[in-house]
């Protein structure tokens, strides 16, 4: 069975990833162990910070591996290049009118119920989590019925 991750990160590094073709997914050093753990077929869900929205998914191509090319932006922050890292493929992508607002879906996850309903947003904060299977199977339905709709 796949593992679904979260990705959180800024619509400028979504739209750097796009840019990059869907070809690969960096992650900050501190999550160099959650990076390792991803295995070839596992899915990353995109949310955006700033937008509060889920984006899209890709399906992870290869094991971990280190680099330290920058390519993606730590806003406010001494840059960081994201050395931890897995290749991707393609998978869903919503075009922007059609992204998911993340307030309508986060109450059914069991990722966000860890923590006050009024304070859900804080279960998007980092820059990676593991998903329970549950959640990630309800956002990965819920994007491609979006994909679908806006096709």
């Amino acid at each position: 069975m796949p593992k679904y991750w979260l990705v959180v990160g800024t619509p400028a590094n979504y739209q750097i990833t796009a840019r990059l073709g869907w070809t690969v997914q960096g992650f900050k050093s501190r999550h160099a162990r959650k990076a390792a753990a991803m295995r070839p077929g596992d899915i990353l869900i995109y949310y955006l910070t700033q937008l509060q929205v889920f984006a899209g998914t890709v399906r992870v191509t290869s094991p971990c591996f280190e680099s330290h090319e920058p390519l993606w932006i730590s806003e406010g922050r001494p840059t960081e290049d994201y050395p931890w890292r897995v290749k991707v493929a393609p998978e869903i992508l919503l075009q922007p009118d059609g992204y998911l607002p993340a307030a309508k879906l986060a109450p059914q996850l069991a990722h966000v119920r860890k923590w006050p309903a009024a304070n859900w947003t804080l279960a998007f904060q980092g820059n990676v989590h593991l998903l329970p299977e549950e959640d990630g199977r309800f956002l990965e339905d819920r994007i491609r019925q979006a994909a679908g709709s806006h096709s």
